[in-house]
């Protein structure tokens, strides 16, 4: 029996599939892979990517934590923010990650340091993944 898959955030959903082989997430002991009939857990996901295979396709994206619950093949990920690999803008990503390090230089409050890390944090790991799916230049239209 395949995996049912939602993907959402605080503002919408992001991905919602059924049929789906197997989820691999990025967890916070490590990656881990989810495949149809796995024991039922929740655990918490750090920020980085998440692919999901279905029918030998891959959707691939990019997630900056949050949880993820598999209970009766389904699997609910509540992600802090997640994007797909081929909506990531990379120009703006870029100009994400200069204004995070322009401000790591001028941070002088702790609280405004660690959201200025987190930030550039973000920015790291839309790039990093982009660049690792051969993503170059602006972002392709999103699919409908």
């Amino acid at each position: 029996m395949p995996l049912n898959v939602e993907i959402v955030t605080a503002e919408q959903v992001i991905y919602s599939e059924e049929g789906v082989d197997q989820v691999v997430a990025p967890g916070s002991d490590g990656e881990f892979t989810v495949l149809p009939q796995h024991a039922e857990f929740i655990t918490t996901l750090q920020p980085g990517e998440l692919r999901i295979t279905k029918g030998g396709a891959e959707d691939a994206m990019v997630i900056t934590g949050g949880f993820l619950e598999v209970r009766d093949d389904r699997i609910v990920v509540l992600a802090d923010a997640a994007e797909r690999v081929e909506e990531i803008d990379i120009a703006r990503a870029e100009e994400a990650r200069r204004r995070a390090e322009e401000a790591l230089l001028e941070q002088r409050e702790l609280a405004d340091l660690a959201a200025t890390q987190a930030s550039l944090q973000r920015a790291l790991i839309r790039l990093r993944i982009a660049e690792k799916r051969g993503r170059r230049g602006r972002a392709r239209p999103p699919r409908v």
